[in-house]
């Protein structure tokens, strides 16, 4: 199982109507909410660890988690009342965010909510998004980060919402605490970009990051696919896949849950085994990943896939790169009975 820590929060899309008016759609959202549900969705347990209010949002969150497969011991309900995003997007499918999330449920998770030491049926640890970086729930995530990550793999996506941390000094000190109890880092190009400046030198970070704790650092580069940095090899670059995007809503949360999904499916994502992942298994997890992710932008919002679809695309991949007829049609056959 996989314990993801983060906000649950709502959605409120919004676009341009006739004569100036907005069209409004409601969904239920965030990163970690995404994240606990795409790994359900790809087959492998999780659970939730987040304040989630009593209202009538929270209460759509926590079935929809439930009726997802994500386990809510961990859950902190709290009568305050739940985060809204309003997520406006361009003409390209590009999401900008705003959140009215001051005293929210999603923040108020403090040290009395932290749960006793975990069962050995966790494997490992996701934290994301804002609720890193604001006090107090990123103090009583950091905790749990700082007990558990002698035994348990910990994954970080840093999500930038300098809409929530416009200061990006307290961002980096807040995110750097992290960085020295994780295995993993996930951060897309722009959250890089955000962070550290238009003209961070990524190579450089990646060092850096190595330095202070992380083994596996994941880039996500949008349409042209992901580079995977792991400490002491060469970096393993990934393409994008050609797709129609509807829009990228959950695109980077589908990546950072189908990363952790494939490690666990192949037996690398428990701490002992993680350090003993090789290029070959990082080249196939990228590959995963991004197909999962690409079938998340052709859809509204963040409409995730599951192993199943993600497996049939990586198929097709196949059979479209061997020339070779009697090839694919062995492969064909082989990847059949490996559903």
């Amino acid at each position: 199982m996989i314990l993801v820590c983060g906000e649950a929060l709502i959605d409120l899309f919004v676009n341009d109507g006739p004569l100036g008016s907005l069209k409004t759609e409601v969904a239920l959202g965030g990163s970690p909410f995404n994240v606990a549900i795409a790994l359900s969705r790809l087959g492998e347990r999780s659970s939730f660890y987040g304040g989630i209010s009593t209202d009538h949002f929270g209460h759509a969150l926590a079935e929809t988690l439930v009726s997802e497969g994500v386990d809510l011991a961990y859950a902190v309900r709290s009568e305050r009342l739940t985060t809204i995003s309003v997520v406006a997007t361009d003409d390209t499918g590009h999401p900008a965010y705003s959140f009215h999330g001051e005293g929210k449920a999603d923040r108020q998770v403090t040290g009395a909510d932290l749960p006793p030491r975990l069962p050995d049926t966790i494997e490992a640890i996701t934290f994301g998004s804002y609720t890193m970086a604001v006090a107090p729930v990123a103090d009583t995530y950091l905790a749990l980060a700082r007990r558990e990550s002698g035994r348990l793999t910990i994954s970080i996506d840093p999500n930038v919402r300098p809409t929530v941390t416009p200061d990006m000094k307290e961002w980096r000190d807040r995110f750097e605490a992290f960085l020295h109890y994780a295995s993993i880092v996930k951060a897309s190009d722009e959250d890089l970009a955000t962070a550290f400046g238009p003209d961070v030198d990524v190579e450089g970070l990646v060092r850096r990051w190595h330095t202070a704790g992380p083994s596996l650092i994941l880039v996500t580069h949008g349409a042209t696919g992901a580079t995977g940095y792991l400490r002491g090899h060469t970096p393993v670059a990934v393409p994008g896949r050609k797709v129609v995007v509807v829009d990228t809503v959950g695109a980077g949360d589908t990546f950072h849950a189908a990363v952790l999904a494939y490690l666990a499916k192949i037996g690398r994502l428990a701490r002992c085994q993680f350090h003993d992942l090789t290029i070959a298994e990082l080249q196939q997890t990228l590959r995963y990943a991004v197909a999962a992710s690409s079938i998340t932008c052709t859809r509204q919002g963040a409409n995730v896939p599951t192993d199943a679809e993600v497996q049939s695309v990586l198929g097709e991949e196949v059979l479209e790169a061997d020339p070779d007829p009697t090839k694919r049609f062995v492969k064909a056959h082989s990847a059949d009975v490996g559903a």
